[in-house]
């Protein structure tokens, strides 16, 4: 096993969640516009989606990865009434800046790159909110496996960030992430032959193999009041899906508005239809509930 590649896995990157997702994204009743926005230095470029009659708006956060604007995801969600700004992540595609991550030979998930993505998705809101003509939209982040740490953070950043959707991101911090991944392995079969106290016990005793300060999102989601939703996957090898929950039930115990989804058969990837749809009819309650104010 090569430690080098668990950085890297951790997470997976949006290309496992856009497998699902329809190709086309073409639609009479969609506009798209080519944006560019300056973010901690650099220009960031993408695009944003905007239906003829849009009942919220988001901003999509990447997982890990060299990843590119989420096209067919922005697509679907305008579809349903979302307008959506999806870029470049930094350092790839036609956005500026430098890329962080193993392929490169730099560590993807210390505070430092987690808190410039964080800035990037903010910047990205401040761009998307000069483009909405209905002023009264809720606003928010949507984002992937590696995103769950990211999204607290810019939304800690920007007041202006109503809700908070999350595709399997992780209420743990970066070292008990990885010690989470370098005890299951990367074994599909992992809990047919092993428990939920047996990988708590390892989370929280086993060495650390790479020495950086860890990002802890439940000290941003302790301090917000944006609404939040997780979905998870019961079957997840990636993330420790049980101590995410475990924490967030503690957030919620306290008032904090947060809710999850757990698809017990599902693994990492939870962007199927039944996911998107739960996650678009929770947005949709945020926007009539704004409405009724």
């Amino acid at each position: 096993m090569k430690s080098y590649l668990f950085i890297l896995l951790c997470c997976f990157s949006t290309r496992l969640f856009a497998q699902n997702i329809p190709d086309s994204t073409a639609s009479a009743d969609i506009t798209i516009e080519n944006v560019t926005f300056k973010s901690a230095g650099v220009m960031l470029e993408g695009a944003i989606f905007k239906p003829k009659h849009a009942f919220a708006a988001l901003v999509l956060v990447h997982g890990s990865g060299q990843e590119i604007r989420m096209e067919k995801m922005a697509s679907l969600l305008a579809k349903k009434g979302i307008a959506v700004l999806t870029y470049d992540k930094r350092g790839v595609g036609k956005s500026g800046g430098v890329y962080a991550g193993p392929e490169v030979g730099s560590n993807n998930i210390d505070s430092a790159n987690l808190n410039l993505l964080a800035l990037d998705a903010s910047a990205a809101t401040d761009l998307l909110l000069t483009h909405l003509t209905a002023k009264n939209l809720p606003v928010g982040l949507m984002g992937f496996s590696q995103a769950g740490w990211i999204i607290p953070l810019a939304a800690k950043k920007n007041y202006h960030i109503n809700f908070m959707v999350l595709f399997s991101g992780p209420v743990v911090n970066t070292l008990e992430q990885l010690r989470f991944q370098f005890y299951t392995d990367g074994k599909r079969n992992f809990w047919e032959t092993h428990t939920e106290a047996e990988a708590r016990e390892h989370v929280s005793k086993d060495p650390d193999r790479y020495q950086f300060a860890p990002t802890d999102p439940g000290d941003a989601l302790a301090t917000l009041q944006s609404k939040g939703l997780w979905l998870f996957g019961g079957q997840d090898i990636q993330i420790p899906v049980g101590l995410s929950i475990e924490h967030l039930n503690v957030l919620k115990a306290k008032g904090k508005p947060y809710e999850y989804r757990l698809f017990q058969p599902l693994g990492h990837n939870t962007v199927t239809d039944e996911a998107i749809q739960f996650a678009v009819q929770w947005i949709k309650t945020i926007a009539n509930a704004k409405k009724r104010k």
